[in-house]
């Protein structure tokens, strides 16, 4: 991607994300993928500069920048090499952070932030349900008082790198909906679900799960090095504290969500056009190579066109995922239209992409050893997660154009 349209600090984040990424190559990640193996290795590299904190608060030793900037470090994570997997290996730690830093009290972001940003926490995000999934307001698992907290009940599935996740952002139900609205009744918790994070250098008694918690990984088609969860909740005992918030806040959890989801909206977008020019680069490197009939094939207009076209709208959806992480940034009206168009643009901007560089390495886009087999397969997930591109349209056409609900 080129520098076009970022701003000085962007530009500045561009190039020190690259710099530690570059230490990771393309055998690295064919290796997590192979092996399903969690790229512990970038995180660290991440943490011990600073990068897990670049959109929280300074005071709480973060960089105090934006969604912006930590959009513009995911996306270059992607493009590295690193694919949609390696960049959501340190998106667990992002998103679910905005929540805490935006809602939680004082309080709770001096016990929880600084831990965030030097890896002592690591967190993942618990909403959805396999018998909801996008029906959020009908989710099922509940969290109930008692004495000193409470005790939570329930299931969630494709909650990702819970697998290393120390506390889990979990959504739940404390109380019936009211009759004036349908969201009201959900909390929202940052609970531990172990003493450390499951990573390298803890002890298997600290990095053990808590009782009252179970979890299996789900084998996926793609992202293989960053786990996939469903989670059982067995009376889960979570202390008051873990409530985010303030204790009004209880019964408000859905309108947190939605915040964040705007955030996420804007970093998968990050995401998608990481990906998509990482495959463009592979396939361009490999058109200007691959000489068929004493020519490369990057010489004829059939190869070259369909890159140029890639790029087009790669540039496109980088130009409107800008804007919409600056609509999230400045707290404009408008963020849910650009962060949900922004989203739809970029992941199927970066799918095209993707096939396309499949197709101009012919049979060797098939080879793993090519690497843009892996990109296809994880463009897929962008299409799909977190959030449909139907159930986007359907979002623009009613909330955006105003007309009636389709669904």
């Amino acid at each position: 991607m080129s520098d076009a349209g970022l701003s000085e600090t962007q530009r500045d984040v561009r190039h020190a994300v690259g710099a530690v990424c570059s230490a990771f190559g393309d055998d690295y990640w064919l290796a997590r993928e192979r092996e399903h193996s969690y790229p512990h290795e970038l995180y660290a590299a991440l943490q011990s500069g600073g990068w897990l904190g670049v959109a929280l608060p300074a005071q709480h030793g973060g960089a105090g920048l934006g969604i912006g900037e930590a959009m513009i470090m995911l996306e270059t994570i992607a493009e590295s090499g690193a694919g949609f997997a390696g960049a959501q290996s340190i998106h667990a730690n992002i998103y679910p952070n905005t929540i805490a830093a935006e809602f939680g009290t004082s309080k709770q972001q001096a016990a929880w932030l600084p831990g965030l940003i030097d890896g002592r926490i690591r967190s993942g995000f618990a909403v959805t349900e396999p018998t909801t999934g996008l029906e959020t307001l009908k989710l099922r698992t509940r969290a109930e008082r008692r004495e000193g907290g409470w005790l939570i009940n329930g299931q969630k599935i494709w909650t990702s790198s819970a697998q290393v996740a120390s506390h889990l952002v979990i959504l739940a139900r404390t109380a019936p909906p009211s009759d004036h609205s349908r969201s009201s009744g959900l909390s929202l918790f940052f609970a531990p679900i172990r003493d450390a994070p499951h990573a390298p250098g803890v002890s298997a008694q600290q990095s053990a799960l808590r009782k009252g918690v179970e979890m299996r990984r789900i084998e996926k088609m793609g992202g293989n090095c960053v786990d996939a969860n469903e989670i059982w909740f067995d009376d889960f005992e979570v202390e008051e504290s873990c409530l985010i918030g303030p204790a009004e806040n209880e019964g408000k959890g859905f309108k947190m969500v939605l915040h964040g989801m705007n955030a996420e909206r804007c970093l998968i977008a990050g995401e998608a056009l990481g990906l998509g020019y990482a495959a463009l680069i592979k396939a361009v490197k490999y058109a200007q190579e691959r000489v068929v009939f004493g020519k490369a094939i990057g010489g004829h207009q059939a190869i070259q066109h369909q890159l140029s076209r890639a790029f087009i709208e790669l540039e496109a959806a980088k130009h409107l995922v800008l804007a919409a992480a600056r609509s999230y940034d400045a707290r404009e009206a408008a963020v849910g239209a650009q962060a949900n168009a922004a989203k739809y643009f970029a992941a199927e901007a970066a799918w095209k992409a993707c096939e396309t560089a499949v197709l101009v390495h012919g049979g060797m886009g098939y080879a793993k050893e090519y690497h843009v087999e892996r990109y296809l397969r994880e463009a897929m997930a962008m299409r799909l997660a977190p959030i449909s591109k139907e159930m986007l349209l359907n979002y623009v056409g009613q909330s955006v154009l105003g007309l009636p609900k389709s669904y």
